[in-house]
């Protein structure tokens, strides 16, 4: 699966499966499916990420791969090497060490282990690594065997490896799971642990990478940090947390670190095969090529960093399989206290929703008056702009409710306008995935439609926003997909949104939720849920007031003051939050 471009001129390869297939004995299948992925898929299909070259001799140098060290006495995995952004330059880097030690030429030939699954990108790949080892004085014979000696073309998940190794370094691919064959995934899953949930591809990469480390090696890689936080990197943090160490995290948001926009936010890890408690952390580093050499070092050195430097330190980043706090040591130590002092909101008699998914919002949703459909077949509908300037106006839109109360579906024969309606408009909702799948059940929407949510006065929240965006609504609407909702039956509403207004909130959520470009947090049921509140019968009534009145007027001062009161949050505490309010 490549993950950076391919150049060079093609060579001839063949397409390596593992010899062993212990745990499915439809070898078959699985061959057909590799082959597949071997052979077909763009770049977009494949979660390439084309890598800059400063951000990969940055990476090198953190995992201790230089040319001040007997190299050719390492050896080196790239999991997915793609075009070459990162074997290329690590071969360079060899070479040079290689000619510095006078070492005899056998000596390189079990140093690099690298694979790649896309065959027309693995032939490109080699025809480069050929050249560049002609072009360092080595026989274009010797080349040739050489480079066949470290490249292999086969599905890094299911390869046997000659590990263990001392360095892993790499960008894995981005691929989400719905790309890859049935009957691969499950055999991935077997495999590797990790896959969880709806977890992208470059979960299992990451554990097999860190399994194969030698004792003292590391892994460094540039990836989406969306596993560092959410619900699926679960596993993959609680491994790291009881067998490795996480010894240098580098923020990469707003930086230009690949030669194409990714959504997701990318950061740099490098973890170390042994244990190991504080962990390095620099934010945002310019890409220019001298100051990336001196953050390196700052990095890496055995010396703590200057008062004046910008590198923090953080002690037990990796807690289990909770999120990693990496903003800073005093957020972390508060996060910690609060989690295990204060329930889970959902604990307190407050319940977290998503608004309903349709499928196919062009027939299922329209101006309230013009839904030629029963008057108990329509409920009005709250989208995210009609919240947008902070309380609600609505648009005046609604959506089809095709459910009775018991949460079934409504006999068609018995609303004959509905009926009307739905057939009109039944090549586009037949044509769903859900209706595919249930044809008997054409007409639902994706999710159920309960008629009481929109009787319930609610909180709404978009799900992605820069800041908190919470917006009381009085139970007249039934909210959209793009919403969540908060109910209770013992919190005041309007003190909870104070609440969730306030900067304590937000902490807690950047501190789970992933962030996308322009800074927006994903404010999701994932995330709102790991929310702590404590009971409001345990609330003083002087705090009550406070809240309330916040919630109403949505002061944000007001909420930060109130909710510091609500945790009772010290001073220390309350200097935390530096940017994030208070």
């Amino acid at each position: 699966m490549s993950v950076a471009p391919s150049t060079g001129r093609p060579a001839q390869a063949r397409l390596a499966l593992p010899v062993r297939q212990p745990s499915l004995p439809g070898l078959c299948a699985i061959t057909q499916a590799v082959q597949t992925l071997a052979t077909s898929g763009g770049i977009d299909a494949r979660g390439a990420i084309f890598t800059r070259r400063e951000v990969v001799e940055f990476l090198l140098d953190l995992c201790g791969y230089t040319i001040d060290r007997p190299l050719h006495r390492l050896k080196l995995l790239e999991p997915c090497f793609g075009g070459g952004d990162f074997l290329l330059p690590a071969i360079e880097r060899l070479l040079l060490a290689w000619k510095a030690a006078g070492e005899p030429a056998k000596t390189l030939s079990g140093c690099i282990f690298a694979v790649e699954l896309h065959r027309a990108t693995f032939d490109q790949t080699r025809a480069d690594v050929v050249a560049l080892l002609s072009r360092s004085g080595i026989d274009s014979g010797d080349a040739a065997r050489l480079a066949d000696s470290w490249l292999s073309n086969q599905d890094f998940l299911l390869a046997d490896l000659p590990g263990p190794f001392d360095v892993v370094v790499g960008n894995p691919p981005y691929v989400r799971q719905e790309r890859v064959p049935d009957v691969l995934l499950a055999e991935y899953r077997l495999r590797h642990a990790t896959i969880y949930d709806r977890a992208d591809l470059y979960i299992p990469f990451i554990e097999r990478s860190l399994r194969s480390l030698a004792e003292g090696g590391v892994l460094g890689f540039i990836c989406a940090d969306r596993w560092m936080k959410n619900r699926y990197g679960g596993p993959l943090r609680k491994l790291v947390a009881e067998q490795f160490h996480l010894k240098v995290y580098v923020d990469m948001i707003d930086t230009p670190a690949f030669h194409s926009q990714v959504i997701a936010y990318p950061a740099i890890t490098v973890i170390g095969h042994g244990r190991g408690g504080t962990t390095r952390i620099a934010q945002r580093p310019p890409l220019e090529a001298k100051a990336l050499r001196s953050l390196a070092s700052e990095l890496t050195s055995t010396q703590l960093p200057a008062t004046d430097s910008t590198v923090q330190i953080i002690d037990g980043v990796a807690n289990g399989a909770e999120p990693w706090i990496l903003d800073s040591s005093a957020q972390l130590a508060l996060i910690r206290r609060l989690e295990a002092s204060v329930p889970l909101l959902e604990a307190t008699g407050c319940k977290v929703g998503i608004g309903v998914a349709t499928g196919a919002d062009k027939a299922f949703i329209g101006p309230m008056d013009e839904l030629a459909v029963e008057e108990d077949r329509k409920l009005p509908l709250v989208m995210t702009r009609d919240i947008a300037g902070g309380t609600v106006k609505w648009r005046g839109l609604g959506v089809i409710n095709p459910f009775t109360d018991d949460g079934g579906l409504v006999d068609l024969a018995r609303y004959p306008k509905l009926e009307r309606y739905l057939e009109a408009r039944k090549p586009q909702i037949a044509a769903r995935h859900c209706a595919r799948k249930s044809p008997a059940n054409w007409y639902r929407t994706i999710d159920r439609i309960t008629p009481s949510i929109a009787a319930t006065p609610k909180l709404l929240i978009p799900d992605i926003k820069g800041q908190a965006h919470i917006v009381y609504e009085d139970g007249q609407l039934y909210p959209h997909h793009n919403l969540y909702y908060f109910t209770s039956d013992q919190w005041h509403l309007k003190a909870l949104q104070a609440v969730l207004l306030s900067c304590v909130t937000r902490l807690f959520i950047s501190t789970y939720s992933t962030r996308m470009h322009g800074g927006f947090l994903r404010f999701q049921a994932q995330y709102l849920r790991r929310l702590r509140l404590p009971y409001w019968n345990d609330v003083p009534h002087a705090i009550r007031i406070a809240l309330v009145s916040a919630g109403e007027t949505r002061d944000l001062d007001a909420c930060n003051t109130a909710a510091f009161a609500l945790y009772g949050l010290s001073g220390e505490e309350r200097a935390a939050f530096g940017g994030n309010g208070g």
